[in-house]
Order: structure tokens, then C-alpha cells, then sequence
């Protein structure tokens, strides 16, 4: 297994590997972690012409919570570096659920967010947990700058919204609001590998202990990260009782539409994503009021 020729230039500043990519357009490919790029190019699934290694850029890999309103990652930031940050961890509660469930040690040593993101795997966690945080891309390129949501960012398997020429440079999250919960699950064959289906739940309660809001986003079950908050809105106004959240997660099972696959049929998906469903609000549920 061997990758096709390619030209390799590693980048000394954010500046030049923007200026690279727009001289060199599709035909270029970033190399950061590589832990999803350089399989695909040694089974020859992926023929970049040009490597644009920006391992250097080390103003990219950074965890940034000066602000009260938003912890802001660099794309470069590494899997390993999130999960050894204690207060990051606490802010971003679906980090601590979901990381541990991606690939193994190794993996998560070079991986970095920003590669995974713009990887766009449907069965990803990390997509999933972007959506459900309302998470914002900061986009560069050479001669422009904009801000996308998480939501619009993921447009079809393996396809975000970024041009040619642009680089997802930062990822804002938002601080979790008061008397919210979050939680992360999924189902996989063995550790590490792909879900079957996963779910980043993220629930706000009222003095009363009534559902005030509800994001519930899966991986695995889609083309692209599944908002299936509209599924769950049943329990908004609701105390979360165990009848509450199974009458939602029934309505999410009607919802969802996976197209199955050679580890599980669509059936068996549904009923997964209707499980987790249950659990993972009511975890959330619960992390509120140990919280409060």
C-alpha cells in the first residue's frame, strides 16, 4: 500500500499555506494528523497532488477559555490536548463523553479537530457534537475570512461547505448556560471502532425541573449529522420523567432514517438511536441536578 506521487511543502505560517492552497486549489490536501488522510491515500482513495503540512502552525493548536461566552479551539489541536485538559473537559461536558470513544490512544495522540471535522465522517462523534453545541467554524483563506454554523458546515458524506481555497481554522462553542446537561453515547461493535449510532444530548431545565430546551444531534444514522432536536421538542414544558423520555424517544425512532449497513440493518439502528435517546436525556437530566 502505497500513495500515488505527490509534492510535499510544509508550510512556516498560516499566511503561506493560504496562499498554497489557492495556488494549488483542489489539487492540495492540508496535512495535519494525517490519521484519516494518509490511509486513504496509501489505498490510493485519495490522490492529492500536493501536501500542505501545517504541523507547524502552532498558533492552531490551542485551547482558548479567557472568554466567558465561548472556549474557542485551534483546528490543530490535537484529540490528546483535549482530553488532558481538565477545565476544557468540565466546560465541554460531550468532549469528555464522546472522546474516549474515538478510534484508540494512538489515534487520538496525532488526530486533531480540525481534521475530523473537515473530514465530515457521518459516523464521527465530533461532528455530532458540534451540531449539538451550535458550534461556529472560523474559515480562512488567503483573501477572505467568514463564520459558518456547525449545522451548515456538513453538507454530504465526506463534504463540508469549504472551498478550494479556505481552511477551518478555529471552532467557537459556546459556554454551557446555566441548569444545562450533556451527555454522549453510542454503540459500536468493539472499542474504537465506528458507531452504529450515536447521540450528543444537550438539555436545559427551568426552576421547576421542566424541560426547557433540548438538542439531541446523532452520528451514524445519517448522510451527515442528524439534528433530531424537532423529535424531542414532546418534552419542552415537561418534566423529564421516565415516560416523558420514552414518549420522545419514540417519536425519535419514527424520525430517524438510517440506511443500515453490512454490521446492522436499518432496523436495528432505529432501535439503537431510540435507546440511546432515552439514556443519554436522561443522564442529562440528571447532570443537571447533581450540578444545581
Amino acid at each position: 500500500m502505497k500513495p500515488a506521487p505527490f509534492k510535499y511543502i510544509a508550510a512556516s505560517s498560516l499566511a503561506e499555506a493560504l496562499v498554497l492552497k489557492a495556488r494549488y486549489g483542489e489539487e492540495a490536501r492540508f496535512l495535519a494528523g494525517g490519521q484519516s488522510l494518509i490511509p486513504a491515500m496509501n489505498f490510493r482513495l485519495a490522490r492529492p497532488a500536493v501536501l500542505i503540512d501545517i504541523n507547524g502552525l502552532t498558533e492552531l493548536a490551542s485551547i482558548d477559555r479567557s472568554n466567558a461566552q465561548a472556549i474557542r479551539l485551534g483546528a490543530l489541536t490535537r484529540y490528546r490536548a483535549m482530553e488532558k485538559d481538565a477545565g476544557f473537559l468540565g466546560a465541554c461536558r460531550l468532549f469528555a463523553d464522546a472522546l474516549p470513544h474515538i478510534a484508540h490512544p494512538q489515534i487520538r495522540n496525532r488526530g486533531t479537530i480540525g481534521g475530523n471535522l473537515c473530514h465530515a465522517d457521518p459516523a464521527s462523534e465530533l461532528p455530532a457534537v458540534a451540531v449539538a453545541m451550535q458550534a461556529r467554524m472560523h474559515i480562512k483563506s488567503s483573501r477572505d475570512e467568514r463564520e459558518l454554523a456547525a449545522a451548515d458546515f456538513f453538507v454530504a458524506p465526506l463534504t463540508t461547505d469549504l472551498a478550494a481555497e479556505e481552511m477551518l481554522v478555529e471552532i467557537a462553542f459556546p459556554a454551557a448556560t446555566p441548569r444545562s446537561g450533556a451527555s454522549f453515547m453510542e454503540v459500536a461493535r468493539r472499542r474504537g471502532d465506528f458507531a452504529l449510532a450515536g447521540v450528543a444530548a444537550v438539555v436545559s431545565l427551568d426552576e421547576e425541573e421542566r424541560c426547557a430546551g433540548i438538542r439531541l444531534v446523532f452520528c451514524g444514522v445519517g448522510e451527515t449529522p442528524l439534528d433530531a432536536s424537532t423529535s424531542a421538542s414532546s418534552l419542552i414544558g415537561q418534566r423529564c420523567t421516565d415516560k416523558a423520555i420514552a414518549a420522545a424517544a419514540a417519536d425519535v425512532r419514527r424520525m430517524v432514517a438510517p440506511a443500515g449497513n453490512i454490521h446492522a440493518s436499518a432496523e436495528y439502528q432505529r432501535h439503537i438511536a431510540e435507546i440511546l435517546t432515552r439514556r443519554a436525556i436522561a443522564t442529562a437530566c440528571d447532570r443537571v441536578a447533581h450540578a444545581a
